[in-house]
């Protein structure tokens, strides 16, 4: 290495010295690792208090019971917080924001289907949703109306249908379907299901879903008595067949033709967490639906299928969901 090299490296190595040992570079390695330990320990807090803070957002689970006025009552799912998607969620903050929680839902250990066969006439309570049972067996004249304010409002709810209607009217029986409502089981031709024999029971249940799958496609899951009668054979028979028994627990009573504003003020004054609403394709129905279902939606209620509401899924009222 000739001499010239030789400063070159020596001035190098004096400079590199200077730099790593002057003051001014130790307070900055030493600013530098204050600051790193001082993120480190903010991200530590922060875990920490989710993880200490989870139990107070933490909803247990509600099983499914029989209660011995409303027969079955769906359970309802519990959540708990997901701690690490929660601070992923706040960890760029670094502060706890509640409305950054993450939540996983927990199901109940008692669902629907160990109960013994019981009629159900409302959800869970906790559940801020309705549904409407609409009965077809005539009405035709209605039909086209209610399905268009239902479409204006992005709703699908449960159409319980008789066996007789869908077989002289399939072409309406195909539309209710194609618009993304459920399909339910109402007898085949309307009878008092209580004075019927066992044969005649399974007999009425069994062509309605005969006939209801032939012209929708659709399998029926739920089952609605003609004018609420029934005896518990009807619902044993019903749940041979895998389908719920469900009744009402809110009645427009619209058949007797009542104001627009007099239906509405009947649902409005009984409408509750959980409600199956009965109603039929009447005209008071058709008139007062568009509103109804505005005033529902204003008091934080969802409107979905009888299957949704009776699903043990959490969800949020109305009024508190992100678009």
């Amino acid at each position: 290495m000739n001499a010239r090299k030789i400063a070159l490296v020596s001035v190098m190595l004096i400079t590199a010295w200077t730099m790593v040992n002057n003051p001014i570079s130790h307070t900055y390695v030493s600013d530098l690792k204050t600051e790193i330990i001082a993120v480190s320990g903010q991200q530590d807090d922060l875990l920490a208090e989710i993880e200490k803070r989870a139990k107070e957002y933490e909803i247990e689970p509600s099983n499914a019971r029989i209660d011995p006025v409303w027969k079955a009552v769906p359970g309802y799912n519990g959540r708990k917080v997901d701690v690490k998607k929660s601070y992923e969620k706040m960890k760029k903050d670094g502060k706890f924001k509640v409305d950054q929680l993450v939540f996983v839902q927990v199901p109940p250990k008692i669902h629907l289907s160990d109960l013994p066969p019981q009629a159900i006439y409302k959800g869970h309570p906790d559940k801020p949703m309705v549904s409407f049972i609409i009965n077809v067996a005539w009405g035709n004249e209605y039909l086209s109306e209610i399905l268009a304010t239902l479409k204006k409002h992005h709703i699908t709810t449960s159409f319980f249908l008789e066996g007789r209607w869908v077989k002289n009217n399939p072409g309406m029986a195909k539309m209710i379907a194609d618009a993304g409502h459920e399909i339910g089981n109402h007898s085949f031709t309307h009878p008092d299901m209580k004075q019927l024999s066992a044969a005649k029971i399974n007999e009425e249940i069994s062509k309605t879903d005969e006939v209801i799958e032939a012209v929708t496609g659709k399998r029926t899951k739920w089952f609605a008595p003609p004018s609420g009668s029934y005896k518990d054979e009807v619902v044993d028979i019903a749940a041979a067949r895998s389908l719920g028994t469900v009744m009402w627990s809110v009645d427009t009573i619209d058949w007797q033709k009542p104001t627009p504003e007099k239906l509405i003020s009947r649902v409005m004054g009984k409408v509750h967490n959980g409600a199956l609403i009965l109603m039929h394709p009447t005209e008071p129905t058709a008139l007062s639906l568009d509103q109804l279902i505005t005033e529902i939606k204003g008091k934080g209620l969802q409107i979905g299928t009888v299957s949704d509401m009776l699903s043990e899924n959490r969800i949020l009222p109305v009024k508190n969901m992100k678009k």
